[in-house]
């Protein structure tokens, strides 16, 4: 019971105690001349709140942080800049090959290579790609994420990017049939498929499932080399206004069900967004034992 009366909020599995609160007020009085980023460095540092590849959970702190501040219980220092002035850039246009590419994918098949680009010199490369080409343009990740070009030759064909899966989805967590403890231990072994984008002047029929396909085998090698451990589940959302998913399904991901189109943060009962179709894709036979320890 006193646990529950000094609890203030939980956040990203978090929970936050009045001895946090306290703890932080310290922190912020002791070091005054901090920027917010120092300040949610050394936050992360003090409670060991590390990613499983050692980095600090920086950005997840920095939101952790605003809203505290938000429902008063702390006050940061002031900003170190002027809201607007160094807000990100928009991916810069590229020049690339627009020649169509008609082929029959047999053809073409042998020569398609996937590369990882997240940390690499090609990863502007894809910003900019999907800035300039997917319909919902560039976003920059927060959390554990890779982004994949796929080539041929030298020319890009297509891009995909994965990040960390939603905390919660109902459908999602009823397949797997998790409990809530398992899903927060364990929500690190699912990625989510955000965009994924050929090329409008690249007409290859069936290149899409192929694509997923191919990615699907590799990704969790690719994500454990960079993060220090695997994963055993895709997922994804397809927009019912604008596609039919015909991919994914031929990709073999398992149709779970549809959105309520409220959006992430809307807590009325009004449709704010546009209905999506819920897909997942197990890696691993033995995903729901993986998953459910």
């Amino acid at each position: 019971m006193v646990f529950a009366m000094s609890k203030i909020l939980s956040y990203r599995g978090r929970t936050v105690t009045q001895a946090d609160i306290d703890f932080l007020k310290d922190l912020i009085a002791a070091h005054p001349d901090d920027s917010r980023r120092a300040l949610s460095r050394r936050v992360c540092r003090a409670w060991d709140w590390t990613q499983l590849n050692g980095q600090l959970k920086d950005m997840v702190c920095r939101g952790l942080l605003l809203r505290l501040e938000r429902e008063g219980h702390i006050v940061q220092p002031p900003p170190k800049c002027i809201i607007g002035r160094y807000r990100r850039k928009r991916p810069e246009p590229v020049n690339i090959d627009t020649v169509p590419i008609n082929v029959p994918l047999k053809k073409i098949r042998s020569q398609l290579r996937f590369k990882q680009v997240r940390r690499t010199a090609h990863e502007k490369l894809f910003n900019s790609l999907i800035e300039q080409y997917h319909y919902l343009a560039y976003a920059q990740p927060v959390g554990e994420h890779l982004k994949y070009i796929v080539f041929r030759e030298q020319r890009p064909v297509a891009c995909l990017a994965f990040s960390s899966a939603a905390f919660a989805l109902n459908v999602r967590d009823n397949f797997i049939g998790w409990s809530r403890e398992q899903r927060d231990n364990n929500r690190h072994l699912l990625a989510y498929n955000t965009r994924f984008l050929i090329l409008p002047w690249i007409q290859v029929k069936f290149l899409a499932s192929h694509l997923l396909s191919r990615c699907a085998r590799r990704i969790s090698s690719d994500w454990e080399a960079v993060y220090n451990h695997p994963i055993y589940w895709l997922e994804t959302f397809v927009d019912t206004e604008r596609f039919a998913g015909t991919c994914y399904k031929a990709a073999n991901w398992r149709y779970l069900g549809q959105t309520k189109g409220r959006g992430k943060y809307n807590k009325s009962h009004k449709q704010l967004t546009s209905i999506k179709d819920i897909y997942g894709l197990p890696l691993d036979s033995g995903f729901r034992d993986k998953l459910c320890l």
